[in-house]
């Protein structure tokens, strides 16, 4: 009855995880194709006074997957693999900026159309109180029929899935 009344950003906020770290949603539009979170220095400082990785690491996570599910209605999607490229130290609060613009979507419903599944990669970013990229994130997510089961037994190797992309 509570999540009736919570609102997505509000759901969002109180995930486990998200809710430990203190995170903030500062947009989320109705249909999840923007999304900006801030996850605040205090609380997600490493030894070095810098913002913790793994914090980062656990927010971008799931944002792909979760836009995906929104804008793909009727399929699975989880997060196949995840980069973070720490390219500047974060000493402040961060902003995590996710958007799923209009060619990528047109992208992964040509690819849901033709094959009936999509692997696409999505990239986002943290960035800092000045404004300033420090953390790339490149998240590949699986989106698959909504009556997928994957085989049982048999191994896939990474390089003949990555030919069904």
């Amino acid at each position: 009855m509570l999540r009736r009344r919570l609102s997505p950003a509000r759901r969002l906020e109180w995930y486990p995880p998200f809710r430990a770290m203190h995170v903030r949603v500062l947009e989320l539009s109705d249909d999840w194709r923007r999304v900006r979170v801030l996850l605040p220095l205090c609380g997600n400082r490493n030894p070095g006074g810098g913002m913790f990785g793994g914090a980062m690491a656990c927010l971008a996570d799931p944002i792909a997957a979760l836009s995906c599910n929104r804008v793909f209605p009727g399929h699975q999607v989880w997060t196949r693999e995840l980069l973070l490229d720490f390219r500047h130290e974060g000493r402040s609060d961060m902003q995590m900026r996710f958007e799923l613009d209009a060619a990528k979507e047109a992208e992964i419903r040509d690819a849901l159309h033709r094959r009936g599944r999509a692997t696409p990669l999505l990239e986002y970013a943290f960035f800092d109180a000045r404004g300033r990229a420090c953390v790339d994130v490149r998240c590949r997510v699986a989106i698959r029929p909504g009556d997928y089961r994957p085989a049982t037994g048999q191994h896939t190797d990474r390089k003949s899935d990555e030919s069904t992309r």
